[in-house]
């Protein structure tokens, strides 16, 4: 919904963030004065507003990152641009606090998350980009070798794609904001951040950020919100735009490939995952399934989380009991309390879309084991902690991301046949093994088709350590020297050997 109000916004709830579009080096209002509506999920009052861009402020976008980064300035100079993301960084620590209450405000997570991924991570990852835009090798000599008849000397060199479009959403909004933006500005482009519409204070603070706060050019880095369609497909067709780069459901990363398929964009999709969790006949139940609530962490609106659990059939019935008694006792509370991870889902819709997943699925022949309905005695958009159970592998609930707080339990006879039903989906991104030891799951985690798995228990996640995922999960990776790889484009030149 777009709307329009005065320049000033208290906003009904307990923050008003900042509301401008930061385009050109510059906080602006949209052309038309056009506003977002800025929901609390927790309380489902409007918390405040935020600018609507119109087509007109996205050509300016536009237009300002590609000027900005063909003069050279900025892409030519990794010492500028640590210097600046050095500023950023020592500017988010002093923000920190207003960012918190921005991401608890905007997307409904646990304060309890803001002191994880949802806040000191991009932090510290902030800091991470600015010392790799000194600290990497952007050229390279290889060895000489031979070509008809003369020795001949190679150079590979990595330079900036140019302008870059980030896209992100709305479940972990200022870590994707970062994220996606800051490699891509420490490798040497310029960035059009456009945040999801449901979660646009957590963008268009980092825009007043970088303008009050850095020496970031104008130009360098622009934040657009918008609701409207046809000005966010300007980013996916322009021609002045050289890379897109979305985190996202699968389905927005095919209209996003389709849309940049005229121009051939690089792109670079982090989408959905449907992970799955498989349990060895060998393992420690007391202490493997209680960490299966971490499906409900931020309400199960995580693409990695594990959603399927695979559990041998000789131990199923022992590990429902289990199950029951660990999902009965997940908290959906406050999310100003330090001791709550299940908090709302984004939206009404988005709570409805869930509930009608887990009535389709026990339509379907699932049963379910504990949950299932939306919380009605609390305000927000709750969904209850969920477990269904005698899934079938190949049905909808089982095959379709839901993000949501949703267990799906699915038993198996032989190894073989877990590994089976573990690759059958057509997602890739993540998922764990566990078992009584690292050398059995890790021996199964071999036979996973997915970019990042868990085994008992081992963290994967890491700026240093690349993430995505295989088949319809995305392309390409984050975080890390392949991460930032991603955007640059390699050129090999060839030199003669001389004497």
């Amino acid at each position: 919904m777009t709307t329009t109000l005065p320049e000033t916004d208290t906003g009904s709830g307990p923050l008003a963030g900042e509301r401008r579009l930061f385009i050109d080096g510059e906080l602006v209002l949209a052309s038309d004065g056009g506003l977002i509506e800025n929901i609390d999920p927790s309380t489902g009052e409007v918390a405040g507003h935020a600018a609507s861009a119109t087509a007109a402020d996205m050509e300016r976008a536009i237009a300002a990152a590609r000027r900005a980064f063909d003069d050279g300035r900025w892409s030519g100079d990794p010492g500028f641009r640590s210097h600046c993301l050095r500023q950023l960084h020592e500017a988010l620590l002093e923000e920190r606090e207003r960012l918190r209450r921005i991401v608890v405000t905007e997307a409904g997570s646990p304060i309890a998350l803001t002191h994880g991924v949802q806040l000191q991570q991009p932090i510290d990852e902030a800091l991470y980009w600015s010392e790799k835009a000194v600290s990497f090798e952007y050229e390279e000599e290889w060895p000489a070798h031979e070509s008809r008849g003369q020795m001949h000397r190679r150079r590979i060199r990595y330079e900036p794609t140019g302008v870059v479009a980030a896209i992100t959403p709305w479940n972990y909004p200022l870590y994707l904001n970062v994220a996606e933006s800051l490699p891509a500005l420490a490798a040497g482009n310029t960035v059009i951040l456009k945040p999801a519409s449901l979660t646009p204070w957590s963008g268009l603070e980092l825009g007043r950020i970088v303008a009050e706060k850095t020496d970031i050019p104008a130009g360098v880095f622009n934040v657009v919100t918008t609701d409207s369609t046809d000005v966010i497909e300007m980013l996916t067709t322009d021609p002045r735009v050289d890379m897109v780069t979305l985190t996202g459901s699968t389905a927005t990363g095919r209209r996003v490939l389709a849309a940049g398929a005229a121009t051939i964009k690089k792109t670079f999709l982090e989408l959905g995952g449907k992970s799955a969790h498989v349990v060895l006949e060998d393992a420690d139940l007391m202490q493997v399934l209680p960490n299966t609530a971490a499906v409900c962490s931020h309400a199960g609106q995580g693409c990695t989380l594990s959603t399927r659990l695979l559990l041998p059939r000789s131990r199923y019935d022992e590990a429902l009991r289990i199950l029951q008694a660990v999902f009965e006792r997940v908290p959906v509370g406050d999310v100003w309390d330090p001791a709550v991870i299940h908090g709302p889902q984004v939206s009404a819709r988005q709570r409805d879309n869930i509930v009608a997943a887990i009535d389709a699925a026990v339509a379907a022949g699932a049963r379910l084991l504990t949950g299932g309905h939306a919380v009605t005695d609390r305000p927000g958009y709750h969904v209850e902690p969920t477990v269904l159970v005698d899934v079938d592998p190949s049905s909808a609930v089982a095959q379709e991301e839901i993000f949501g707080p949703v267990l799906c339990v699915i038993p198996y006879d032989t190894v073989d046949e877990a590994v089976e039903i573990a690759n059958s989906t057509i997602y890739g991104l993540a998922g764990e093994v566990s078992g009584g030891t690292d050398e059995g799951a890790l021996e199964v985690a071999r036979r996973l088709r997915a970019g990042s798995i868990a085994v008992n228990g081992g963290n994967y996640f890491s700026v240093t350590t690349p993430l995505g995922g295989y088949g319809q999960s995305g392309l390409g990776r984050r975080n890390g020297d392949e991460g930032f790889r991603e955007y640059m484009e390699l050129k090999a030149i060839g030199l003669p050997q001389r004497a």
